[in-house]
């Protein structure tokens, strides 16, 4: 076959060959559009937590210990999934759980504070809850769904593109949220009403793409793969059952617990500085006071994650694909940790704002490009029943303990150790080098697992 223009055109990118281009490119739409609405939601997740006040905690604490309640909420949520990749067909699947996030999204616009209820008593710790179940599942659905159609060659080749995709709409999407608030003209709680056009028109892209290359997929409508639909075993089970998917969890678990420290600090400094700002302006009306912080904090995070996905998207398209290929995947999973040892290790030795929001910057960006391309290839050689049920637990479970280790973190280091912000820097510091012993396991076995798979 003779590769199209478009085929030429996305080889730019990556090795692009005749024929792969239209599914490649509705696989890239797709994410583009549930990242960019995901970037609706999220910056309005952390102003909505910004006014949830809660007595005797203060605001770091109550996002802290909510992350805590998201690793407990993801167990039974976590098994209840896993009996519903055996039940339905893939594009079923995709379908009804996306159509179920926008009919909850529509409830969560009609209780958000200052719209018809002046503040509902902790409906931003349950909107907390909901996004962070939301942000993880869908995105590893794709990424399942991905792995699946794809052959193990084929996506280390065309995963660096798609990857693409999500970084160009996280990016988009932060970046009109940012526009969008600070223009005046457009209230933050209309975010989640625009958030569910992407997330329609996504359902269409994943029922196109699945129907273009029923060749290569493993799990086709007709006849399910037989070790997903009658091995009967849960989810956790699978995880246990091997080295290679005990040691993704530690590293994803790793990974979550460092992150989520930085980002507590970075989100109590933030707060510090709205309100001292109010304070400065003279804002003492406690409706007024809600509404400054609340959009203060969500124009924050939009204009932070515009910049991380900024780079993230730089480095997607001109750095990931290429690191893999000359690099392979043991120099493309190492990165990330080693990023995160030389960030933290700045912000030890020199704890204030813009070296702390620069460091994240960089920490944020490549997680969410070179580790994410890492995250997504180390799943191709995997069977379909890793894929369909380990993938999504340790991508929502795993990430979620590591949460709420990180609240554990903040109520034994705020409350009874009364550490300083350098010291939990120190304390990232440790946790990245047992990172990097289980980052060299995943690798050993990975490269097992592709060699048994020929």
């Amino acid at each position: 076959m003779k590769s199209s223009k478009l085929d030429k055109f996305l080889c730019l990118f990556t090795d692009v060959q005749a024929g792969e281009g239209t599914t490649a490119l509705l696989m890239f739409a797709n994410v583009f559009l549930l990242l960019c609405a995901y970037y609706f939601i999220k910056p309005l997740r952390e102003g909505w937590i910004a006014v949830s006040d809660i007595s005797g905690l203060t605001k770091m604490e109550v996002k802290a210990y909510s992350s805590f309640g998201q690793s407990l909420l993801f167990i039974p949520v976590v098994s209840f999934y896993g009996r519903l990749t055996d039940r339905w067909r893939r594009s079923d699947l995709i379908t009804r759980s996306t159509i179920f996030c926008i009919s909850n999204l529509a409830v969560f616009w009609a209780i958000q504070p200052g719209l018809f209820i002046d503040n509902l008593p902790y409906s931003g710790i349950v909107f907390y809850l909901w996004v962070g179940m939301f942000g993880v599942f869908m995105v590893a659905q794709f990424w399942a769904f991905a792995a699946d159609l794809y052959t193990k060659e084929d996506g280390h080749r065309l995963f660096p593109l798609i990857a693409i995709g999500a970084s160009a709409g996280a990016a988009c999407g932060s970046w009109i949220t940012s526009a969008l608030v600070d223009s005046g003209l457009f209230g933050a709680e209309w975010l989640l009403i625009v958030a569910m056009i992407p997330l329609t028109a996504s359902i269409a892209l994943s029922k196109i793409s699945d129907r273009r290359k029923p060749n290569q997929i493993a799990r086709t409508e007709a006849a399910p793969e037989p070790d997903v639909e009658d091995s009967g075993r849960s989810a956790i089970s699978i995880v246990f059952s091997s080295r290679f998917l005990i040691a993704v969890a530690v590293i994803t678990l790793l990974l979550s617990w460092v992150n989520t420290n930085g980002e507590n600090l970075l989100f109590r400094v933030i707060q510090e500085f709205l309100t001292g700002d109010a304070l400065q302006e003279g804002i003492t009306n406690s409706d007024a006071l809600l509404v400054f912080t609340r959009d203060g904090t969500t124009a924050f995070y939009g204009n932070f994650y515009f910049w991380v996905n900024i780079i993230a998207l730089l480095l997607q398209a001109f750095v990931a694909s290429r690191l893999l290929k000359f690099g392979g995947f043991g120099v493309i999973l190492l990165t990330m940790p080693v990023v995160a040892l030389i960030s933290y290790t700045a912000m030890a030795f020199v704890p204030i704002l813009a070296i702390v929001k620069t460091m994240k910057i960089v920490e944020n960006s490549t997680d969410y490009s070179i580790n994410n391309t890492a995250r997504n290839v180390l799943w191709l050689p995997v069977s379909a029943e890793m894929k369909y049920k380990g993938k999504p637990t340790i991508d929502s479970l795993c990430v979620r303990i590591g949460d709420g280790i990180a609240a554990l973190t903040v109520l034994i280091g705020v409350q009874l150790l009364a550490l300083s912000t350098q010291a939990f820097f120190v304390l990232n510091i440790a946790l990245v080098l047992i990172w990097i012993a289980f980052a060299f396991v995943v690798i050993r076995e990975h490269r097992h697992l592709s060699e048994i798979r020929g």
